[in-house]
């Protein structure tokens, strides 16, 4: 342990430094920088990259202002597409991610004002047919009065530029000031841009279109709520689907009242839509692939008319532009120069599948936790392992790492960050093999050169670790001993040939070894078909017979695992039985000359195995002896099976079948549970009519438990031979 306490307080230092950053207590902007890349790269190794035809984007292109002229197009023409997307295409909702700020004054009216005012105020046919056209001229009034009634909602921009930067009108706020309590956080803007009030009081809502622009100048988060002169702000996307869905309600959620907001819930009737937020109230964008994810229609063929009638019917429409010199382009992680207007596309999208990414407040705690698990780990595991062991635990702990952060993030959408664990494990891994932990000690060479002989090698390590404390001499223990065999093996041999029974044989062993081994069990021997295994030696298990327990019950369900690649190879289906027994026993190296094996003796043993023998007469898959279940009764849901005299032994022993791990069992399994123990006492009390009873209600209730109807046929022979009143209840077997 001293020679490795370096390592482990430089562990400790890095674990420490890393859970810092996690913490928010200091930030390494290295850490910081590679979190953003990992993050960009899971969205274009996962996004659907398919296009979304529910929402289109009306493009501003170089064909329409070739054709219409250049922009910014008359408020006449604007109001003859909302018009055209309206009533001629019933469009869903038409969101603007432009701003109207100023005065159309492209038709002359206020020239032909100013005359009628300054020359001709005394000219009644002037002002009369200046009154005649001011509706026809008046194009700010036709925009302002075709928005209204109509599924509208126009866009505006925050700024922090100059504080008393205030253009235009901003619509109503989706919540008022005071609605929060000050522990909530909001992105906070000190001016705005928006449309003439005259548009916004007619359209039917507005929303902002500023996303945030990370330290990269990448924009990954909208904030779906801004705070400006004390009142809160929707962003263009949340505003549009709230408008599809009826102006629906909506409500801030709060897991509890001392934590920040988490998500925004969007209520319309009995249909709801629940959108995560970060801290800041802002949602990640679910890009659905790069630029043109979505369908873009020239705005000119829709003022021509160029469109079916139902091309666009029910469509959700963002009016944008891509034309050069007027493109909203923004940094991303699809693209470097990718259109600002399918940023609001991707988000209604996303809103309506439930399907953006979840970053709340306690992925903070999620994190340091992670680190705390994983590094704590690794800085007290590294210094003790073999070069090979410590690069198959870096292996796995990334591989876990890395299967955990991608699970969560395709099945919970909720975003982990991964750059502080990928780190700390590297500079833990870097840190134990350059103090040159390839190098090992005589001692320990020779060590596992001995035990390796005898021993399974995931334990060699263990051992090596404290050689002295280990001997190969024979020793009396307690320990618990395990038997399993293939039901019916010697016809499925003879139905297969040898190369299939080799492979066949071979896929078995390893899959019931793999189980042995990750319990920590000791694999003694195969014996054909059976295998051999025990705990407690040669290293010491306190639990050596939950192990061995855990194991059979472990080995039932791999067992059916391969039902199905058997199938596909046209192999037989496998049933095994598993005998347990714990008790007193002989471990040690034995053998001859010629050949040793460390393993097990005693009755004990030879009790194991005959348990394992008995298991088809029950029809169970697994039997364990009296000890085994009273060191493990608190554990594990046990079915009594009988008391019996197996060959060689005169003392009777209970017999138990594991049915699982306690609070796993389902209800249905223990009420019949204890029906059966009831049963068992009536027929030990040669009780024989009511005990039948009870175990035809449980044949019918599990017609295919082998159990009851053995029980069944007991009960008919002792009416038959009435056993007598010293009898004691035990079955004898006089056969292995």
């Amino acid at each position: 342990m001293k020679k490795n306490l370096i390592r482990f307080v430089l562990g400790t230092a890095c674990l420490l430094l890393f859970l810092g950053h996690a913490g928010r207590i200091w930030q390494i902007p290295f850490v910081t920088a590679l979190d953003a890349y990992l993050y960009d790269v899971r969205v274009r190794l996962f996004m659907p990259n398919t296009v979304d035809d529910r929402v289109v984007v009306l493009d501003i292109d170089e064909k329409s202002l070739a054709e219409v002229g250049r922009w910014p197009w008359g408020r006449n023409l604007m109001a003859d597409l909302v018009r055209r997307l309206s009533d001629d295409y019933r469009v869903a909702v038409v969101g603007f991610d432009v701003v109207f700020a100023e005065p159309d004054e492209s038709s002359g009216l206020k020239v032909l004002e100013r005359i009628g005012r300054q020359q001709l105020r005394n000219e009644p046919g002037y002002q009369k047919a200046l009154s005649g056209l001011r509706s026809t001229l008046d194009y700010d009034q036709q925009f302002a009065d075709t928005l209204r009634g109509r599924p509208a909602v126009l866009g505006y921009y925050f700024s922090n530029l100059t504080e008393a930067q205030k253009g235009g009108a901003l619509p109503a706020p989706a919540f008022p000031a005071g609605s929060f309590a000050g522990s909530q956080s909001f992105i906070s803007w000190k001016g705005f841009g928006g449309n003439l009030l005259a548009f916004q009081q007619a359209a039917v809502s507005g929303g902002h279109f500023n996303p945030l622009v990370d330290f990269d100048g990448s924009s990954r988060r909208v904030p779906l709520l801004v705070e400006y002169g004390g009142a809160y702000y929707e962003a263009l996307s949340l505003a549009m689907v709230r408008t599809l869905l009826g102006l629906a309600e909506l409500r801030p959620g709060f897991p509890d009242p001392q934590s920040g907001m988490e998500w925004l819930e969007i209520v319309a009737g009995q249909r709801k839509l629940s959108v995560p937020v970060d801290d800041v109230v802002a949602a990640l964008i679910p890009y659905r692939g790069p630029e043109k994810s979505f369908r873009y229609i020239s705005a000119v063929d829709v003022l021509k008319g160029r469109l079916g009638r139902d091309e666009l019917r029910g469509k959700i429409v963002l009016v944008g532009t891509t034309a050069p010199g007027l493109m909203d382009l923004r940094a991303t992680p699809v693209g470097a120069t990718y259109p600002g207007v399918e940023i609001h596309a991707n988000l209604i999208a996303g809103m309506l599948d439930g399907q953006i990414k979840e970053k709340p407040g306690y992925v903070v705690g999620i994190e340091v936790l992670q680190l705390a698990l994983f590094g704590g780990m690794l800085a007290a595991l590294l210094p003790l392992l073999s070069p090979m062991r410590a690069s198959l635990l870096t292996l796995f702990v990334f591989g876990t790492l890395l299967a955990i952060n991608l699970t969560l993030w395709n099945s919970a959408n909720l975003v982990l960050p991964l750059a502080s664990s990928f780190l700390l494990t590297i500079l833990l891994f870097a840190l134990n093999m350059s103090w040159g932990y390839f190098v090992e000690s005589k001692t320990k060479r020779q060590f596992t050169a001995l035990f390796g002989q005898y021993v399974p090698p995931e334990l060699v390590e263990e051992m090596a670790r404290d050689p002295e404390n280990y001997s190969m001499e024979g020793r009396k223990e307690e320990l618990t001993v395990l038997f399993s065999d293939v039901r019916s093996f010697t016809s499925i041999s003879e139905g297969l040939d040898s190369k299939e029974l080799t492979l066949l044989m071979n896929a078995y062993l390893g899959s019931m070894t793999s189980v042995v081994r990750a319990n920590r069990g000791t694999l003694d021997k195969y014996i054909g078909d059976a295998i051999m295994a025990f705990w407690g030696a040669p290293v010491a298990d306190a639990e050596h017979a939950r192990h061995a327990v855990l194991t059979a019950l472990q080995m039932q369900v791999e067992i059916r695992k391969l039902d199905a690649p058997f199938r596909a190879k046209g192999w037989p289906e496998l049933h095994i039985g598993v005998g347990v027994n714990t008790g007193m026993m002989t471990v040690g190296d034995m053998g001859s000359p010629v050949r040793q094996s460390y393993t097990v003796m005693g009755d004990t043993v030879n009790l194991g195995s005959r348990l394992e023998g008995i298991t088809k007469e029950y029809g169970v898959g697994i039997v364990v002896g009296e000890t085994t279940r009273a060191k493990t009764k608190e554990l594990f849901v046990y079915r009594e099976l009988d008391r019996v005299r197996v060959k060689g032994k005169d003392e009777p022993v209970a017999i138990y079948e594991p049915l699982g791990l306690v609070g796993e069992v389902v209800p249905e399994k223990l009420d019949e549970l204890k029906l059966w123990h009831h049963a068992l006492r009536l027929y030990r009390a040669q009780e024989w009519d009511q005990a039948e009873m009870q175990l035809v209600t449980l044949a019918q209730r599990a017609p295919n438990t082998r159990l009851y109807a053995l029980y069944i046929e007991r009960i008919a022979h002792c009416r038959a031979v009435p056993p007598g009143e010293g009898w004691d209840g035990v079955t004898t077997f006089k056969t292995k």
